[in-house]
């Protein structure tokens, strides 16, 4: 049986620090189960803090702060150290640190990083665009792309332009099939936005195989055929080769990893 680690998360603002955080230490510890159900968001008052120590207390719980104000976090703190509860401060060894090397203190303010600002509006807007100009819906969008994705089915053209949308580029996405002729609109878009995205038949093939089976239909079908794959990654190649665009295997990668990889290549070109 797995052993159970009960998680409190405690913040002024909304607690994204800490779950995200989490996801990444959780991932390190397959056997272990990470109970996070107790998450407390825009706690501002010492009282409901305190009530919310008392309770992690009695659940032998490992709480996680993000509290900007210097008073909650020393109450925390001081809680803890007395009580024994097992307590960790994401933002104010830093501030610390920081005092230490500048002598600036931080503002204070919960929330300031979710400001409506305009980076945020951004970042919906290139969302939006992501969406009108995914699977090749609408090719005139190519042209006004940071990024055009291309690639056969299933090389993840889709959440990668969502990823890449919230980091704010603009990208659409085509998929490449043989058997239907590319939209002219390609010839003039600068090749340097060109990604074209391939991956190994054999991992296609089951990726696609996966697919069919999350949508409860039949293999019998060409579409997981790996000698079709095959035929459908040259085709891809030919047409990466003829537009010069920047090639990116994306076999053993994840979406973060091919996304970084597709950062740096724009940055080059800078």
């Amino acid at each position: 049986m797995k052993k159970e680690i009960i998680i409190y998360t405690i913040s002024d603002s909304l607690g994204g620090t800490s779950r995200k955080l989490l996801a990444a230490v959780t991932a390190q510890y397959p056997d272990l189960i990470f109970d996070n159900r107790h998450r407390f968001p825009f706690v501002t008052k010492k009282e409901e803090l305190l009530e919310i120590l008392q309770d992690a207390l009695k659940d032998n719980a490992v709480v996680i702060t993000t509290l900007v104000d210097d008073g909650l976090a020393r109450l925390a703190r001081e809680f803890s150290q007395a009580n024994g509860l097992a307590y960790l401060d994401l933002l104010h060894p830093f501030f610390e640190i920081i005092e230490q090397k500048t002598g600036e203190r931080p503002i204070e303010v919960p929330g300031v990083i979710h400001r409506l600002d305009t980076e945020y509006f951004n970042k919906i807007s290139a969302i939006e665009f992501a969406v009108k100009y995914d699977d090749g819906k609408n090719p005139q969008g190519f042209l006004d792309s940071d990024i055009v994705l291309l690639g056969v089915s299933r090389t993840s053209k889709t959440p990668l332009s969502i990823y890449l949308a919230n980091k704010g580029y603009k990208v659409s996405n085509l998929p490449l099939i043989p058997e239907i002729p590319l939209p002219q609109i390609l010839d003039k878009v600068d090749r340097k936005r060109l990604i074209g995205l391939i991956c190994e038949p054999d991992k296609l093939a089951k990726v696609r195989n996966n697919r069919l089976d999350s949508l409860g239909l039949s293999h019998s079908s060409s579409y997981t055929d790996v000698n079709k794959i095959y035929e459908e990654i040259e085709y891809s190649e030919a047409v990466f080769k003829k537009y010069q665009a920047h090639v990116i295997n994306m076999t053993d990668k994840s979406i973060e990893e091919t996304a970084y990889l597709i950062e740096e290549h724009l940055k080059g070109l800078n």
